[in-house]
């Protein structure tokens, strides 16, 4: 639960800032939380308590800068207010602080491992998730968890996040006609969720072996 000493009037999300402005200098803070985003929409499409955010201000007190993380999700939310949706992620308003942060490290490092680790840990956000696309010598993907009011870096990638149900890890693969590293859920055992092209690509896999298997039978499948 959110719980901070806050000034007496607390603006609502549509009087506030929806952003800091501060244009992305790298495709990879879009298309990756966009990724993660469109697995879950398929995974969860039937919950209505759950929210992830992309670039999207998430305000601690209404006297300070938000903080704007590439990507988020909460849990026991309202995943959709109204046809308007959200501007901006109120702690005061929501309730309870994101369970999982995203930033991707762009070619300009913004304290992703100093300034916003302190930032987040005060927040409460259980998980903080680092992907650092240029690292050579230390792992691209960096998964924190929250233990007694720090972050602990965990050691396994993908990692299982029993409190959100999910594991997050990265691996290589093909999305967007690019072969690259790429984030993604996975189940308890560790397999992959599928996003939505290679899940439309299997539909039609199976498509055809049952025609297949009709014509085989002497049945033309309409």
């Amino acid at each position: 639960m959110y719980q901070y000493q806050l000034p007496r009037y607390l603006p609502t999300a549509d009087e506030l800032p929806c952003s800091d402005d501060t244009p992305v200098d790298n495709e990879l803070q879009e298309i990756i939380p966009s990724l993660l985003k469109s697995i879950l929409e398929l995974l969860w499409k039937d919950r209505m308590n759950w929210f992830f955010g992309i670039d999207m201000a998430i305000y601690t007190d209404p006297e300070q800068p938000a903080i704007v993380p590439d990507g988020f999700l909460s849990l026991n939310v309202e995943r959709v207010f109204d046809e308007q949706m959200r501007s901006c992620y109120t702690l005061w308003e929501e309730k309870v602080p994101p369970v999982l942060v995203l930033e991707v490290v762009s070619t300009t490092p913004g304290g992703e491992y100093t300034k916003k680790l302190q930032e987040y840990a005060q927040m409460g956000v259980l998980y903080y998730v680092i992907y650092n696309p240029k690292r050579r010598r230390k792992p691209t993907l960096e998964i924190h968890q929250l233990v007694n009011g720090e972050y602990e870096l965990q050691p396994n990638n993908p990692l299982w996040m029993p409190e959100i149900g999910l594991g997050i890890g990265c691996e290589r693969a093909n999305h967007g006609a690019l072969m690259r590293e790429w984030l993604y859920w996975y189940d308890e055992n560790n397999h992959r969720y599928p996003t939505p092209v290679e899940r439309a690509e299997l539909a039609d896999q199976r498509a055809e072996r049952l025609a297949a298997q009709l014509r085989a039978l002497g049945i033309e499948p309409d």
